[in-house]
């Protein structure tokens, strides 16, 4: 119960701490089914930027993830405020030199996916919710900037939440989209497999001599991957993942020098780099928590697991966190259970933390094989690059993959899955 110094925001059926990418794209599935929610986030979406100015933060957006984008409704404007397609992907490696194609004519497909800025994602889905929140207001609340300060879970009881700022709620699903250093997941108590990298992703903006061609291009070097991803404008993105020691080396470098080492690591594949703009760096680890759920509360996106950032993988992860989620919710409301039980949320479970777990392995299994300088190893992944670039069948499967073309995805993101 709400202490008397509190104002006591009411019940609602789910409340969704962390309402960036994931947690806002939870929210607006949530309102699209007529449920009562609160969505609690330290800071509303940014709204205006410069012209011409990218964000440093961008994503690689599959072809699963823009289904279920456009299925809530946010797709059409992040076209309007810009998407960059990218229809080829090239990747080799600088020690054995072999290299893989993937183009997505190979199927039949307009692209392998789109490069899209983090901050148009959000504020996309967030003007969704406002929309919808406009439209209901005693449904849907959007407490930003607000922040958790107490979460009291039991098997018996919904989940109890007290904000920092004497407000308090409580909801039958309590879910923590909050982000690698996660509150919820902390508070509920739940443990963390982790392995730090001792690497550093440094990402910037750099305009290149040549056209990208609106291809995705990647270098496995003995320091750690480099990806060029192409933007609208003729740009590319890049994240340049580099062991700490090398990495603290390029951040110190002025801009010219920076370049130089650039060009080099990336074979100047698309010529000289003119000019780059600022750049940023962030530490890289894996994480993954024993558990995503407990009774009355789910853990999605990087509250539940953290991922290597080399086959962009992380975002798209949370959004099918969020579609099995929804699949679950839909399950316990068509069979009139209740949201928080944990038999529904062990289907969320089921569906995500191996799917999961197995994404994060291949990732660990992809920068182990590729960092190694051995003779043997790199003989190893050189026939092997080789054999999936020239034998039938074996190309089409990982672009399928890439694509969400699976049958086994969530509802929301799979091809022909309803809308809403």
């Amino acid at each position: 119960m709400p202490e008397a110094d509190e104002q006591y925001l009411g019940q609602v059926d789910i409340a969704i701490v962390g309402g960036g990418m994931v947690g806002a794209a939870l929210g607006c599935a949530c309102a699209e089914r007529g449920l009562r929610i609160a969505i609690i986030d330290g800071q509303p979406p940014q709204r205006v930027w410069p012209a011409g100015q990218v964000d440093l933060r961008v994503s690689a957006l599959s072809r699963a993830s823009q289904r279920l984008l456009e299925r809530l409704g946010a797709w059409p404007r992040m076209v309007e405020l810009g998407v960059s397609p990218y229809r080829e992907m090239r990747v080799w490696d600088a020690v054995g030199r072999a290299e893989i194609h993937f183009d997505s004519a190979d199927l039949g497909e307009p692209d392998l996916g789109h490069i899209v800025e983090n901050r148009v994602i959000r504020l996309a889905l967030w003007e969704r919710l406002e929309a919808a929140a406009a439209a209901d207001p005693e449904r849907i609340q959007l407490l930003s900037p607000a922040a958790p300060s107490v979460l009291e879970v039991s098997d018996e009881q919904q989940a109890q939440v007290r904000l920092a700022d004497q407000r308090s709620l409580s909801a039958e699903l309590l879910v923590g989209a909050d982000g690698r250093a996660s509150f919820v997941r902390e508070a509920l108590g739940i443990g963390l497999e982790t392995a730090d990298y001792a690497q550093c992703a440094i990402v910037a903006n750099i305009e290149v001599a040549h056209w990208h061609r609106e291809t995705a291009w990647q270098r496995f070097l003995p320091t750690g991957p480099l990806a060029f991803l192409p933007l609208t404008d003729g740009r590319c993105s890049i994240v340049w993942s580099a062991d700490e020691a090398r990495a603290e080396q390029l951040l110190a470098l002025d801009d010219a020098g920076f370049i130089a080492e650039l060009e080099v690591a990336f074979d100047q594949r698309l010529g000289p780099i003119l000019s780059t703009g600022p750049r940023a760096a962030f530490p890289l680890s894996r994480q993954h928590a024993r558990d995503y759920v407990r009774p009355h509360a789910a853990l999605i996106g990087d509250a539940a697991h953290g991922i290597h950032p080399l086959a962009g993988q992380g975002l798209n992860l949370g959004f099918l966190d969020v579609a099995a989620l929804i699949d679950a919710i839909d399950h316990a409301r068509a069979q009139g259970r209740a949201l928080g039980s944990l038999r529904i949320l062990r289907r969320y479970e089921r569906a995500r933390r191996g799917e999961n777990a197995a994404m994060l392995g291949a990732m660990d299994l992809f920068k182990r094989v590729f960092g190694n300088r051995n003779p043997a190893l790199v003989g190893v992944r050189t026939l092997g690059l080789a054999a999936a670039e020239h034998l039938p069948g074996i190309k089409p499967l990982f672009i399928r993959q890439a694509l969400g073309l699976s049958a086994n995805l969530p509802t929301l993101a799979r091809a022909g899955g309803p809308r809403g």
